[in-house]
């Protein structure tokens, strides 16, 4: 069941997902790779809910905000430690496979837009053997700006054909997803997976909220 749908919302003309927490799980790679370096660098280490709802700017915006001028020495402390096993944790969203395969089928173009760093992003993505299901697949500094800017997301669509717009649905799980989708001028699609505060919602609005892929597959049909 779709929670809120959007009056007169129609189908897309495309539709560009968020990557983790949208399409996929990858969250105890994230989650050790990032603790490891909270404590090499003297920090305390969070708890999973925390790791969840404060990872979701990419590493060039968050990381100089937790670790200042170090923040490049520790991210390379991070990738050493995320790179030695995310490949092997890394799994499909509940309905993830479903939607993709409806989207396809009706000729719907898709693409991913993540604050993932783009290496490892299409390194997981080629793992899930998931390539030849997106038009465009753009992460962490592909583009000038990271989400929530708008810039990834014109990159993701370029050439496809598709005009951003309301006819396309960005579809992710975080406050940062809704921004992007507002800035971008498309369709905001939430995927709740319980990392949003009410607060959020009301600042950036969803147009369609899904409490998982399955349900959101069923609003496609």
């Amino acid at each position: 069941m779709i929670l809120k749908p959007a009056p007169g919302a129609r189908r897309p003309n495309a539709i560009i997902f968020d990557w983790d927490s949208t399409l996929v799980d990858n969250w105890s790679a994230i989650a050790l790779a990032l603790n490891a370096t909270l404590t090499a660098f003297g920090h305390a280490p969070w708890d999973n809910d925390e790791v969840r709802r404060r990872t979701k700017k990419s590493m060039r915006e968050s990381f100089p905000e937790l670790f200042g001028d170090l923040w490049e020495e520790a991210a390379e402390t991070f990738y050493k430690r995320f790179e030695e096993f995310h490949l092997d944790v890394v799994k499909p969203m509940p309905g993830a496979i479903e939607i993709m395969d409806l989207a396809a089928g009706q000729g719907v173009p898709l693409a991913i837009v993540s604050n993932k760093n783009g290496e490892y992003l299409r390194r997981e993505v080629a793992h899930l053997d998931w390539e030849h299901r997106f038009y465009r697949i753009i992460g962490a500094t592909d583009a000038p700006v990271d989400k929530p800017a708008a810039d990834p997301v014109h990159m993701a669509l370029a050439e496809s054909g598709v005009d951003v717009g309301e006819d396309v649905w960005f579809v992710g799980d975080s406050m940062v997803d809704l921004q992007c989708a507002h800035a971008s001028g498309c369709t905001a699609v939430l995927v709740e997976t319980g990392h949003i505060t009410p607060e959020e919602l009301d600042l950036w609005p969803p147009a369609i909220r899904a409490k998982s892929c399955s349900e959101l597959a069923e609003r496609l049909r």
